[in-house]
C-alpha cells in the first residue's frame, strides 16, 4: 500500500463552496425589519451542505520478468506513475469542483495497492467515493466498491494513461440494465474519460443529500392533495421534518406589526422598491403588496426560529387572507426568488419532489397545476410563481390579485418562449414520480391562476393519458431528468420518464 494522508493545507486547498452557499443558520442577510432583510440585487443563495468527495486511486507496482508476461494493460504500473495519475486526478477534481454550481468538498487522493488498504484509507465522512482502477485486482476493486450505491468509477481511454480496467470492468462488478437490484454498482456508475459525465452525477449526490432529512415549516399543518397519507410518507420515506406552526400565532404577529408605524413604513419602501424592478407592473391594490412584505418577514421569522430553509402554507385560499389582507402569493414568490423553498396548499404529494428539484437544479422551483395533456401540450399555472427562475434575474410580471379570490397580490410571471423545463409529476404517496421534459411555447392569459404557460412535451406525450390526477407538478428551468433517474434509486424513488 501506498497511502497519501491529507494534510490541512492540501485540504482546504480543495475545498470549494459556491459564493452563493449559506448555512441554514445564515437564512436572513440581515435581523427581522432591518431595511437589507429584502434587497433584490442580493445573489440567489442555498442553504445547503457540501458533497464531500473521496477520491481512490487504485494501481500495482509491476516488477519485470524475463521471458514472462509481467503486467497488464494500462499505464500506472509504478509508484512514479501512480504519483503522477494522483496530480492528474487532484487537478482534474479542483476544475471540476470550481465550476460545478454546487459546494464540493473534495479530500486528497488516497492510493491503494491491497483490498486490505482500502478500509484504512477511505473517509467516513464522505458522500461518494470516486475508485480510479487505474491498475490492481478484482479483489481490491471489490472492497473499493463496497459502498455500493455511493460511488462512482472513472476510467481512462483517452484522457490520460489508459487504465487497465478500461478493459477488464466487466458485469461481474457492475450490474447491467434490466438485471434485478443487488449489491453491486450499475453500469450507469461508470464514467469514461468525460468530467461532464462525473459532474452531473455528483450534483444527483449534492441533492440527494441536501434532500434528504430537510426541515420544512408548515404553516396551518401539513397535507397532501388527494392523499392525506402524505405528510407521513414523506417523514417516513424521505426522513423530511415537518415543522407546524399555528395560525394563532401568526395572527399574533399580524397585529403586532400592523400596529407598528415603523415597520409598516419599511414594508411599504420594500413594495416601492419591488414594483420599481424593470418589467413590473401594479394591477390590484398597492396595500396588497405592501401586506405581502410583511408576510415575508413573519414567514422567515418562522423559518429562521425553526432553522428551517423551506416553507409551505395550508388554507392560503381562505385562513390566511382575512388574517394578512392580503394573500400568500407574491410572498411564496418573493422567498424563492432570494434562494429559499417556499410552497403553496402544504401538498406534500409534491413538496418532496420540490424540494429535491430545486438542489438538483440550483434555482427556483415552481409548483403549480397541471392539465388534461393533449397534442403535446399542457398548461402549468399558478398563482406563487418566483421570477427569479434562472437564479439571476426577474422575468417580466404584472402584480394582480389572487385568480380564485380576486383579492390580494399574485404575480402572473412571463417565461421567455422556447425556455428547457423540467417537471416532475408526483403519483400521490406512493413513491413514484414521473419526469416530463418540456419547452415554453407561450404566457397566455386565460381565467385560471395568474402565472401560466403553455408547455410544449418533449418525447412520448401520450404517455401522461395514464397519468392524469388532477395534481400538483413542480418545473424548473433546464434539462435535470437524468440526475433526477440516477438519484431515484438513492432516494427510493421510482423514477419513470416520458
Amino acid at each position: 500500500m501506498c497511502c497519501h494522508h491529507p494534510n490541512r493545507r492540501e485540504f482546504i486547498g480543495l475545498t470549494t463552496a459556491g459564493a452563493a452557499l449559506l448555512p441554514v443558520t445564515a437564512l436572513s442577510a440581515a435581523p427581522s425589519w432591518d431595511q437589507d432583510l429584502w434587497d433584490p440585487g442580493r445573489p440567489f443563495t442555498t442553504a445547503a451542505k457540501p458533497l464531500r468527495v473521496q477520491p481512490i486511486l487504485m494501481y500495482t507496482v509491476s516488477t519485470p520478468k524475463h521471458a514472462t508476461s509481467w503486467k497488464s494493460w494500462g499505464g500506472v504500473q509504478s509508484e512514479q506513475s501512480a504519483e503522477e495519475e494522483a496530480g492528474r486526478i487532484t487537478g482534474e477534481l479542483k476544475a471540476l469542483a470550481s465550476r460545478a454550481g454546487f459546494p464540493i468538498v473534495v479530500a486528497p487522493v488516497v492510493k491503494v495497492r491491497s483490498m486490505e488498504a482500502v478500509a484504512a484509507a477511505r473517509d467516513p465522512q464522505a458522500d461518494v467515493t470516486i475508485v480510479y482502477p487505474a491498475t490492481g485486482s478484482g479483489k481490491t476493486l471489490r472492497a473499493c466498491i463496497a459502498d455500493q450505491k455511493q460511488s462512482i468509477i472513472f476510467l481512462r481511454h483517452r484522457s490520460g494513461p489508459v487504465y487497465y480496467w478500461y478493459e477488464a470492468l466487466s458485469t461481474r462488478y457492475v450490474r447491467p440494465d434490466g438485471a434485478p437490484e443487488d449489491a453491486r454498482l450499475s453500469v450507469h456508475d461508470v464514467v469514461v474519460d468525460d468530467a461532464e459525465e462525473l459532474l452531473w452525477r455528483l450534483r444527483a449526490f449534492f441533492a440527494a443529500k441536501n434532500f434528504r432529512g430537510s426541515k420544512i415549516v408548515a404553516l396551518g399543518g401539513a397535507a397532501g392533495k388527494y392523499a392525506g397519507e402524505a405528510p407521513r410518507f414523506a417523514h417516513e420515506r424521505f426522513q423530511l421534518d415537518i415543522v407546524e406552526a399555528s395560525y394563532a400565532d401568526l395572527d399574533k404577529r399580524l397585529r403586532s406589526t400592523f400596529q407598528d408605524r415603523a415597520r409598516m413604513a419599511q414594508a411599504e419602501k420594500w413594495a416601492d422598491r419591488y414594483l420599481a424592478l424593470p418589467s413590473t407592473s401594479l394591477e390590484t391594490d398597492k396595500k396588497f403588496v405592501v401586506n405581502a412584505f410583511v408576510l415575508y418577514v413573519l414567514f422567515k421569522d418562522l423559518m429562521r426560529e425553526s432553522q428551517a430553509a423551506a416553507f409551505t402554507i395550508n388554507s392560503c385560499m381562505g385562513t390566511i387572507m382575512p388574517m394578512a389582507e392580503t394573500t400568500a402569493c407574491l410572498t411564496l414568490g418573493l422567498l424563492n426568488d432570494e434562494g429559499l423553498l417556499a410552497f403553496c396548499e402544504s401538498d406534500f404529494v409534491v413538496i418532496p419532489a420540490g424540494i429535491f428539484l430545486r438542489y438538483v437544479t440550483g434555482r427556483p422551483v415552481f409548483l403549480h397545476n397541471s392539465t388534461f395533456p393533449h397534442n403535446a401540450m399542457v398548461t402549468c399555472a399558478h398563482c406563487t410563481s418566483p421570477r427569479r427562475m434562472d437564479g439571476v434575474r426577474y422575468e417580466p410580471a404584472r402584480v394582480l390579485t389572487h385568480y380564485e379570490s380576486e383579492y390580494g397580490a399574485a404575480p402572473k410571471v412571463e417565461f421567455p418562449k422556447g425556455q428547457p423545463l423540467t417537471c416532475i409529476s408526483p403519483e400521490y404517496a406512493t413513491g413514484r414520480w414521473v419526469g416530463i421534459q418540456g419547452v415554453v411555447e407561450s404566457n397566455p392569459f386565460y381565467p385560471v391562476c395568474r402565472s401560466q404557460q403553455d408547455v410544449r412535451i418533449l418525447g412520448n406525450w401520450q404517455k401522461l393519458l395514464g397519468e392524469v390526477r388532477d395534481s400538483h407538478w413542480v418545473m424548473a428551468y433546464g434539462d435535470y431528468l437524468r440526475e433526477i433517474g440516477y438519484a431515484a434509486p438513492r432516494l427510493g424513488v421510482t423514477w419513470d420518464r416520458v
